[in-house]
């Protein structure tokens, strides 16, 4: 079941979010956070997986400290817009890491299972930076492309990082510096799959199978660190 709802940062930033509950009990929540086009129908689609997975899942809109409602799709006007949005973050992230800390807190009101973030693309490394920042139980991260310039960030919550082996985002020597500096988080890279490969909506980018793995893998971490 979806429904949208309101929620609120602690600097009075006031966000819609994209909520999905599973049937049944939820095992734990998890924030889902947005690739650089919104809560479109590919966030949703895939917050609705999560819920499938048993998740109580919150999906909030992060540009909605800019402008209300933005959902845009992959063509050349989308992508155009989206950096035109994504140019208006901070460059240290602090007031989108607020948004996702009012997602957490939402979920936390809502049950008292542990709480995680997974995120995609600038998500990814939100999603980082929230198990640096915040108070959460674990994170995922898939092919954050910002991630490079916190390394110096530690994380405080159990992390796995995706990334895909032919990104042309993120290189390899990226990934190595990011290894390097965190020898402790689970990195895995998909060597046939290229940026944003579990888009499954956008089929120049969607790998099926590099998808399905890191799913499972995700799945698994989660189950194992947030203590169903």
């Amino acid at each position: 079941m979806s429904e949208w709802v309101k929620i609120t940062a602690s600097d009075g930033n006031e966000m819609d979010a994209y909520v999905v509950r599973p049937k049944g009990e939820p095992k734990a929540a998890l924030v889902v956070v947005q690739e650089i086009f919104g809560v479109n129908k590919n966030i949703q689609m895939t917050a609705d997986e999560w819920a499938s997975n048993g998740f109580l899942v919150i999906a909030p809109q992060m540009f909605d400290r800019f402008e209300k409602g933005v959902n845009l799709g992959y063509d050349e006007a989308g992508w155009k817009e989206a950096m035109r949005l994504m140019g208006q973050f901070a460059p240290d992230f602090a007031p989108q890491t607020l948004d996702v800390d009012a997602a957490v807190e939402w979920l936390r009101n809502e049950t008292d299972k542990p709480v995680g973030v997974v995120g995609y693309c600038f998500g990814g490394t939100m999603a980082y930076l929230s198990a640096c920042r915040l108070k959460v139980d674990a994170a995922v991260g898939y092919y954050g492309g910002s991630i490079v310039k916190f390394i110096g960030e530690t994380p405080q919550a159990p992390l796995m990082l995706h990334f895909g082996g032919l990104d042309d985002h993120i290189p390899a020597e990226t990934i190595a510096k990011i290894q390097f500096a965190h020898p402790e988080v689970p990195i895995f890279v998909y060597g046939d799959a290229g940026h944003a490969f579990n888009r499954m909506v956008d089929p120049t980018a969607y790998v099926a199978d590099a998808a399905t793995l890191a799913m499972k893998r995700s799945v698994l971490f989660f189950e194992q660190h947030l203590a169903f």
